[in-house]
């Protein structure tokens, strides 16, 4: 993994994104349907792309809008929809664009109250407590957001009446019809003008901060956090959940400062990632370099991605911490200070995240779900409370409210920032401190991810990976004991190959939105050990590419 000159300083005027020509060809350019690149495709966090490559633009909206009606009719979902949206500069347009197509359709549209964005949690929170105790006229959701990617992208997503990430067959049969319906050339959409959709009977206003800020006392001791009289931050980095922070410090009385409520969809404001690219990745110590610098301020202090779904922790201790490092120490915590969560409830964990949190899980008594990339795989477990925590290695978790019910079945990256707090005004010692206290009972790990350039064609066969593919025996001088391509938990595909060995494993699965492939690897021996097993996965998987 080569890292950019730029990585960790301040953008740059020559690499910042053309916003006007950006919302231009979201309109101007029509996507090809005959072209993969430019056809809907969800991949684990919905459909993905750039206005400038013709791979996010109005027909997409339109089609896989206009798709959702048809699904929201064929599956009798007759509820409200709540939709919001963050600061990418295409997540505005394409909110416009499907209100036209909701209002059309006659759809109950709750939309912000105050015309202002809305984090990914807080719209699983709004469904949630609006389907509570209903068995039918039932709400689900869209959600507008790229997460973390780069300011030129955009995303869209469905959320069902469960409140989380659409299972796979449901975005399937989206994505089908939407691609239908661009291909028919979009005489399939009902739609009408913008002004009208906004004056419509069936769009109405939804104060998600006030009911959301109001019910966060539910998950998190706010009693603790005060009672402490820590120095506490946190940098939004430009995203959705800027107008939140100063909420819930006004409203719980706790000492958090901001550091910056500036929002620009250039993201100037950013410190370069590991590839010379802005990007909004609250786990990268690049993207992370401001509030990292301001470590000796606070006790605590974290970050959250443009959509607050993700979050980076940065600990006066030892800086910004590796999200499985956090994800142990969250559990380690939680699990043994919620005494009204179940006995049962187990822990949620992805195929490619840490065996920390695996040995963590074992060490306080309770059950481990392996489940393929996807909070998807979370959802059912954190509505039905045989899950209390679930989280994926890339800095996205959530977890049940201290009474251990469900709180959300999304990534919610403010209860985990807060959670930081109240562990650190708690245990008397930040999360960084906790993580050393858990390597000194279950032992030091060492493990890493690279993003190595894929294309199409490898990437497709990388996902299409069988164990019997793998024709070495050994592992970086240790026998293989497993191959999967199936999670533990769920028997379903994983999207790739994990190879397990007594000392340690790596795992390789193709991104659904990048030409990239990520590498995952983990020793349980030592660094040196490590890079053996990233050299020889690297190896492994050039023969599989040819």
């Amino acid at each position: 993994m080569k890292i950019s000159p730029l990585a960790g300083k301040p953008a740059p005027e020559s690499i910042l994104t053309n916003v006007p020509r950006l919302v231009t060809n979201y309109y101007a350019l029509a996507p090809d349907p005959g072209n993969p690149a430019q056809r809907v495709a969800f991949g684990t966090s919905g459909h993905r792309g750039t206005s400038d490559a013709g791979s996010f633009n109005e027909a997409h909206i339109l089609a896989i809008t206009q798709a959702i009606c048809l699904h929201r009719k064929q599956q009798k979902i007759d509820g409200p929809l709540f939709m919001g949206f963050d600061t990418h500069a295409l997540s505005e347009p394409a909110f416009a664009s499907a209100l036209e197509v909701l209002a059309a359709n006659d759809v109950e549209v709750m939309i912000d109250s105050h015309d202002s964005w809305t984090p990914t949690p807080t719209v699983s929170h709004a469904i949630l407590t609006y389907n509570k105790s209903r068995r039918d006229a039932l709400g689900d959701g869209i959600v507008i957001t790229p997460s973390h990617n780069p300011p030129e992208d955009g995303g869209f997503k469905y959320d069902p009446p469960s409140g989380g990430p659409a299972d796979s067959a449901t975005t399937k049969w989206i994505q089908d019809k939407a691609n239908e319906i661009i291909a028919g050339g979009l005489k399939d959409v009902r739609r009408v003008p913008l002004s009208r959709a906004k004056a419509a009977a069936t769009t109405h206003r939804h104060n998600y901060i006030d009911h959301y800020v109001g019910d966060l006392g539910s998950v998190i001791d706010f009693d603790a956090i005060r009672g402490a009289k820590l120095a506490l931050g946190v940098d939004p980095l430009g995203g959705s959940g800027v107008r939140y922070w100063s909420a819930i410090a006004e409203r719980y009385k706790i000492p958090l400062t901001v550091v910056s409520d500036v929002v620009d969809p250039t993201f100037r404001f950013m410190t370069v990632d590991w590839d010379g690219k802005i990007r909004m990745d609250c786990s990268s110590p690049y993207a992370m370099a401001r509030l990292i610098g301001m470590r000796d301020r606070f006790d605590v202090a974290w970050a959250c991605d443009p959509d607050h779904d993700r979050h980076g922790v940065v600990t006066r201790s030892v800086g910004l911490l590796p999200p499985n490092d956090y994800l142990s120490v969250a559990i380690s915590y939680l699990f043994t200070h919620r005494p009204d969560w179940a006995l049962t409830a187990g822990v949620g964990k992805t195929v490619v995240s840490s065996d920390m949190i695996a040995r963590v899980a074992k060490g306080i008594g309770r059950p481990l779900r392996e489940v393929p990339v996807g909070f998807k795989w979370f959802v059912d477990g954190l509505l039905n409370r045989t899950l209390g925590f679930g989280g994926e290695e890339s800095a996205g978790a959530s977890f049940v409210r201290r009474d251990g019910n469900c709180w959300t079945t999304d990534k919610d990256g403010l209860i985990m920032g807060l959670l930081a707090a109240e562990i650190t005004a708690v245990m008397s010692k930040d999360p960084g401190e906790l993580y050393k206290d858990l390597v000194r009972q279950y032992g030091q790990l060492f493990y890493a991810r690279i993003d190595a350039p894929a294309t199409a064609e490898q990437k497709k066969k990388l996902a299409a990976l069988k164990p019997s593919d793998i024709a070495v025996k050994e592992l970086a001088g240790e026998k293989i004991v497993s191959v999967l391509n199936n999670a533990p938990g769920t028997s379903d595909p994983i999207g790739g190959i994990k190879v397990i060995s007594d000392g340690g494993w790596f795992a390789a699965r193709p991104s659904g939105t990048e030409e990239i492939y990520k590498l995952y690897a983990e020793s349980f021996r030592s660094k040196e050990h490590l890079e053996k097993i990233q050299a020889e996965a690297q190896a492994i998987l050039s023969r599989v590419f040819g």
